[in-house]
């Protein structure tokens, strides 16, 4: 997982590692880092025109680094003060801006970039503010930012992540410990759990899915839960189900108003239909177990009447949905609205989008960004939620399990067709955990 951190946090991380290694030399690894993904961008660095645009601060530096490290590999670079700075930069095949990152707190135009010029911004694009993404006056628009030390909030939220164009990192070694991070492919080596004494009630789940009028949610649920993990799982739904779509041979159809008390996980709410509140609130009363809420099961009623057990529910909402539970429009820091709601809820929040964000009550946070486009199909969510009861029901906790689940589903996503259905996707599920 890579560490996001604040402002404050950053310069506290810091300030540790120059005690311990030193300033210069953490400018020097920092600034080399943004060099080789200079040449990385150009190909070749060689007789490549570059500017480089540096500030006072710890950014400049890095930039000054990076500058007399491609000049040696014979680039012809330009540094440019921002003092100085012209209001446009013409004729370079690369501009990096290492102008302001962590520490721009006032308005600040950049140059502005013509032609097939590449920026390469160092940290962040200068001009924006770091914890919430927000713009300090023109920012100029990056193909890719190298993040250093860790990703800041403006990486993932706020109208700044749009122009961090491709996100890099290198981590130096500066932080030792955080809260928050944004999940990568590493993250999945802790998915699989299980043990000799496995049984099928092990990793069991309930699911609360589907109707006559939408049997095919209660199908994508249970295939994208055996996907995996889930060792048995049981049915109940508004109606046969089993007489409309061909249920995989492994679910057991329960028309019990109780859950199954070895259920580890129940999912609930996908195809239900919006009257159906009324039938899922009676199967949720005093539920022990986790609780995965998507889709029709996302009503206020529904997770204001829960027990104790309540921290350990996971919210599944798009961005309709999110604005269906907190009455308001979804603000641009999406990072602050995802924890807000789950502080008010006490449940765990997961928001999709192209960037997914995930948060607890006590406001820790996880960051996905392996969707792709092709997941923006009808049922994609329901394979998702039925993802997420599994992983929880095979021990993970609920914020890791959704988080997860959450980067599991965009892998399978992206090594899908472009157009390809949301049933090809548990598929692809099975081959990326084959692989693992």
């Amino acid at each position: 997982m890579i560490p996001i951190l604040s402002a404050t946090q950053m310069r506290e991380a810091d300030a540790l590692a120059v005690q311990v290694r030193g300033s210069d030399a953490l400018v020097a690894a920092a600034g080399t880092a943004v060099a080789l993904e200079a040449q990385s961008m150009l190909g070749s660095c060689y007789g490549s025109r570059i500017a480089v645009l540096v500030g006072p601060g710890l950014n400049g530096a890095d930039g000054r680094v990076a500058a007399a490290w491609l000049r040696s590999r014979g680039a012809k670079v330009d540094v440019i003060e921002v003092a100085s700075q012209p209001k446009e930069l013409r004729g370079f095949a690369l501009v990096i801006d290492a102008a302001f990152g962590l520490g721009c707190s006032r308005p600040y135009v950049a140059p502005s970039v013509h032609g097939e010029t590449l920026v390469l911004a160092v940290d962040l694009p200068s001009g924006v503010d770091s914890d919430n993404g927000e713009l300090l006056g023109s920012p100029m628009p990056a193909d890719v930012t190298m993040a250093v030390g860790a990703l800041k909030p403006a990486h993932v939220t706020g109208p700044a992540a749009t122009l961090c164009g491709q996100l890099r990192f290198t981590g130096l070694g500066i932080v030792q410990h955080f809260d928050d991070g944004l999940i990568d492919d590493g993250d999945l080596a802790t998915l699989i759990q299980r043990k000799v004494s496995d049984h099928k009630w092990t990793h069991a789940i309930q699911v609360l899915a589907g109707s006559t009028l939408m049997p095919g949610a209660a199908d994508l649920v249970v295939r994208g839960a055996l996907a995996a993990g889930a060792s048995m799982i049981r049915l109940s739904s508004r109606g046969d189900v089993a007489e409309l779509v061909d249920l995989p041979a492994e679910v057991v159809r329960s028309e019990e108003a109780t859950i199954e008390k070895r259920s580890r996980c129940v999912v609930a709410g996908p195809g239900l239909g919006a009257d159906g509140v009324d039938w899922l609130r009676e199967r949720l009363i005093d539920v022990s177990v986790p609780v995965v809420l998507d889709a029709d099961g996302l009503n206020r009623s529904l997770i204001g009447s829960k027990t104790s057990n309540e921290h350990r529910w996971v919210l599944t909402p798009h961005e309709g949905e999110f604005e269906r539970l907190t009455g308001e429009p979804l603000p641009a820091n999406r990072l602050e609205a995802v924890r807000s709601l789950a502080r008010d809820t006490n449940c765990v929040v997961l928001l999709k989008g192209a960037t997914t964000l995930i948060a607890d009550r006590d406001g820790r946070v996880r960051v996905v960004r392996s969707g792709t486009p092709t997941l923006a199909t009808a049922g994609s969510g329901d394979v998702l939620s039925g993802v997420i009861g599994a992983t929880i029901a095979r021990g993970h906790d609920p914020l890791e399990a959704a988080a997860l689940a959450a980067h599991l589903h965009g892998r399978a996503g992206a090594a899908l067709p472009v157009y390809a259905s949301a049933s090809d996707i548990p598929m692809a599920i099975e081959d990326i955990i084959a692989a693992l």
